[in-house]
């Protein structure tokens, strides 16, 4: 079991860095130049030749890609004495913590990542994140429990009663969850129960999680999460749908239920009781792969609905080309993906042991 979780770091280890040099690399060849975007078009050569400096745009593509995998590491060498150095320890960029000396003037450091300031608003990228992903984990785990728990109901009822209206009737509407876009159910679901039924529900067609009134106070407004949580939800709602009556069928036509119908068990009991654990494996693997994936799909969502998480900051970045902030936004994205898919694997090793072996 070890060698088998070793094996999945190391896979993900590889998958992380390929994903750092793609985005690296990917927004270096943009145009454009952050210095200016930073200080302004007046801003005279001095200004903009120091930022270009500090970015250590100033030295070649292979030197900077050094610099920012070292300042994305957790574990890293940095120069505690020169600050001319392109690896200097400043203490207005990291919060680290010294290790050990490896030289006269290297240092080996435990830090938080540097994922270097916004262009627009000088602000630490991870701060920008801090903020807005809880947000965006919080819609993306109400769609994901939303999905499987009306999917898996709906897939149980769609395999019991097969070839019913009501399997048919199902199959019709995960077609349609699977094949509409996000951002044009979201338009509609925010026109029809937003605008059009407001009266009704009560729900607003945007709106973030909190809100602050004339005093400055802070409030919780859980219902604004309703609409942009069943938006998100309706796809994995429309694959689970179809993957739990797929499972529980296919559990269904084993001996081993052939066996306990045989002995007299009742459907109910044969159902509950033996078919229904094991097919409910592969959706549980499923539902928590998806996770992370409604994560970076949450970006059109929030946009319809106003929601200020992680991906409504994305857009604004990309308007602005303010390409720090939509970097490490790429890179979170990235590390929850793959840290979740090795959760999974490593779970899923632990209820089969053929995983271990394969």
């Amino acid at each position: 079991m070890i060698k088998f979780i070793i094996k999945r770091l190391f896979y993900g280890f590889l998958v992380l860095i390929g994903v750092i040099t793609v985005v690296f690399l990917l927004f270096n060849v943009l145009p454009g130049d952050p210095a200016r975007m930073m200080l302004g078009q007046r801003a005279d050569k001095a200004s903009v030749d120091i930022i270009n400096k500090d970015l250590g745009r100033n030295k070649p593509l292979a030197t900077q890609f050094i610099m920012y995998m070292n300042d994305l590491s957790p574990i890293s060498i940095h120069n505690a004495d020169d600050k001319n150095s392109s690896v200097y320890l400043d203490d207005k960029k990291y919060s680290y913590q010294k290790l050990f000396p490896i030289s006269s003037s290297k240092v080996l450091v435990v830090k938080f990542p540097y994922l270097r300031r916004s262009y627009i608003t000088k602000r630490k990228v991870s701060d920008i994140i801090k903020k807005t992903l809880p947000a965006t984990a919080l819609l993306a785990f109400s769609a994901i429990a939303f999905g499987a728990f009306f999917g898996i109901i709906l897939g149980i009822i769609s395999a019991i009663k097969k070839n019913s209206w009501i399997d048919k009737a199902s199959l019709v509407f995960s077609i349609f969850g699977m094949s509409l876009p996000s951002y044009f159910v979201g338009l509609i679901i925010a026109w029809v129960f937003g605008f059009l039924l407001f009266n009704y529900t009560g729900l607003n067609n945007e709106g973030s999680l909190y809100y602050f009134d004339d005093f400055g106070k802070k409030h919780l407004v859980l219902k604004n999460l309703i609409l942009p949580a069943i938006t998100l939800g309706l796809r994995p709602l429309a694959l689970i749908i179809q993957l739990m009556r797929s499972s529980l069928l296919d559990v269904m036509s084993q001996d081993y239920i052939r066996t306990a119908t045989a002995k007299g068990l009742s459907y109910y009991s044969v159902v509950t009781k033996h078919a229904l654990k094991n097919a409910l494996n592969p959706v549980v693997t499923a539902v928590s792969g998806w996770f992370a994936g409604l994560m970076a799909g949450a970006v059109f969502v929030e946009i319809i609905f106003n929601w200020r998480g992680i991906g409504f900051e994305v857009v604004d970045a990309l308007n602005n080309n303010d390409l720090p902030v939509v970097m490490g936004a790429t890179l979170i994205f990235a590390v929850v993906f793959v840290l979740i898919n090795i959760l999974v694997d490593i779970i899923y090793g632990v209820m089969d042991p053929r995983v271990r072996v394969q």
